[in-house]
């Protein structure tokens, strides 16, 4: 069942939808190294209680050491390692040896080797050998990337520090988990790169890609780490004697998530005709100044392509079509709009860094943030449609409400560029401040923004709170818009600067001089009002 307003709308022109986990980053790191002294402790676990050889020489040795043992083992069961300079980005290497290597199953098939920066311990010594402190630094080192195929969750890369404590990361993809359930379900579909473009079944792959939002998604998660980081990466730094001798276990925590909405629909033509639609009405309300678009070698079809049922496999391709991205950046986290294939328009909510969403972190706390997520992504969707379809009725400006402030007079500039720069926060996620605010109507609004502060901005709150605009988000010094204003600023917005500046700024011109080239109907609309109005004010003896 559609859960926002904008799938709701457009549910005749779906052949379905889905929502599903995508890229998802996980931390991994054995908490007692990343102070001095529980390094130093597990140091002595590692050497029976001995730290003698702890130390500069030591340290780097052992990083030799996993370096060598690397290569030593890839070499032997001819697995490549490649190494990457710092531009190249090592997951495209990936998907470009899957795709030559189709015979790939199972497995490590993979190693890249690059360089970032992680934490190196560096020991400080007394003239006598008395470890004096131990100092953590941020260092250039290599990193190696393993890429494991697992028969769960598909193409899974873990990416190694090469120097103790061995900080790890885990990337994974949730569409690949689907596309390996779907396979053993017999559910047929068609993959471009992590989405899916044609389902003959769209309420059973539905249904697939819901379970990982379960909380039993967190076992699994931890099981394919466990399967994995001890036995294929770590061993090469500490074998399974060194690593149950000295205790070292990694802990997990969430980084990185993507979680999208996807709507499959039945014609291509449509589908791209809602969304450059869409994106027209509202990246101006929502402050989007620019957009960015890839182009493609084909054209996007305006009816149903009739041919063979989809097969059951995993396709990865270049995308063939123009791509339109629209974006939406606040903080740490980004909403995201643009289509995938011929048929499927996707929404994306992303978490650049967890912490950003003020949930938890740790492994556990994984339904509430993709909870969380699916929250955000809700709101955004719901505030594109109220943006795109919007009402005012008479009595809104006319109506105090429980505050005795002054009215909102439209004709002034700087309560236009308010009621602008609030529907461009109107998506953010945690609500937004008068600070925010105040910043918003300062850069998008040179008149009004002589002497507009956060005090300015929150009389200006007040007000429209008043009238019932903007709400207070509970226990906090946040606020948001209902969705019913949302609706009413854009309509608000939309007759002053869309409909009556522009035909009060050409009604003086008995016919237009220079016609736009290309015509569209918008443009005939305003030409006929123009011609009306015209000839209306002649008649009431207006001087335009």
């Amino acid at each position: 069942m559609p859960c926002d307003e904008l799938t709701s709308y457009y549910t005749d022109l779906l052949a379905g939808s889905y929502r599903c986990l995508d890229r998802l980053v996980l931390n991994a790191n054995f908490a007692p190294c990343y102070s001095a002294g529980g390094f130093r402790w597990w140091w002595r676990q590692l050497h029976h209680g001995s730290d003698e050889e702890l130390d500069d020489a030591h340290l780097m040795r052992m990083a030799g050491h996993f370096g060598r043992r690397v290569r030593g083992w890839a070499k032997a069961h001819r697995v490549p390692v490649i190494d990457c300079h710092r531009e190249e980005d090592k997951h495209e290497v990936a998907e470009e040896y899957l795709k030559n290597h189709p015979e790939v199953v199972g497995g490590l098939f993979l190693i890249l080797v690059g360089r970032a920066v992680a934490t190196v311990w560096t020991v400080h010594r007394s003239r006598g050998g008395v470890i004096l402190n131990l100092e953590a630094k941020p260092r250039y080192i290599n990193h190696y990337s393993f890429h494991i195929m697992d028969p769960h969750w598909g193409h899974v890369t873990i990416k190694m520090s090469g120097h103790p404590p061995f900080g790890a990361q885990i990337m994974l993809n949730g569409h690949e988990y689907v596309a390996c359930r779907a396979k053993k379900l017999g559910i047929p579909f068609t993959k471009e790169g992590n989405c899916f473009t044609l389902v003959s079944r769209p309420a059973d792959l539905a249904k697939v890609a819901d379970t990982l939002s379960e909380a039993r998604t967190t076992g699994r998660l931890r099981q394919v780490c466990e399967r994995w980081i001890y036995t294929s990466c770590l061993c090469f730094a500490l074998d399974l004697r060194d690593q149950q001798r000295s205790g070292f276990r990694y802990q997990y925590s969430i980084y990185q998530v993507e979680y999208s909405r996807n709507l499959l629909f039945h014609v291509g033509g449509q589908m791209e005709q809602i969304f450059q639609g869409l994106i027209d009405r509202t990246r101006a309300r929502l402050n989007i100044k620019n957009l960015k678009t890839i182009f493609g070698f084909k054209g996007r079809p305006h009816r149903d392509r009739k041919g063979k049922p989809p097969r059951l496999e995993a396709v990865v391709e270049t995308p063939r079509y123009d791509l339109t991205i629209f974006k939406l950046h606040f903080g740490k986290l980004t909403l995201k709009a643009y289509t995938k294939g011929e048929h499927v328009l996707r929404f994306e909510a992303i978490a650049h860094n967890t912490k950003e969403l003020r949930c938890g972190r740790i492994l556990d706390r994984f339904p509430q943030v993709v909870l969380r997520l699916r929250q955000i992504l809700q709101q955004f969707l719901s505030n594109l449609y109220y943006m795109d379809a919007t009402f005012v009725s008479d009595e809104t400006l006319d109506q105090i409400g429980n505050t005795r402030v002054g009215g909102i007079d439209l004709n002034k500039v700087r309560t236009r560029a308010v009621l602008s720069a609030i529907l461009s926060l109107a998506c953010c996620p945690d609500g937004f401040t008068a600070g925010h605010l105040a910043d918003r109507v300062r850069s998008t609004s040179p008149i009004a923004a002589c002497n507009y502060d956060a005090r300015r901005a929150a009389y200006d709150i007040k007000k429209f709170r008043g009238k019932g605009l903007v709400s207070k988000l509970a226990n906090s010094r946040r606020y948001t818009l209902p969705p019913q204003a949302v609706r009413t600023i854009a309509a608000l917005v939309i007759l002053r600067e869309k409909l009556l500046r522009p035909i009060l700024a050409a009604v003086h011109k008995p016919r237009n001089s220079h016609p736009p080239k290309n015509c569209t109907s918008i443009d005939q609309h305003y030409e006929n009002l123009r011609q009306d109005m015209f000839t209306l004010m002649q008649d009431l003896r207006i001087a335009a």
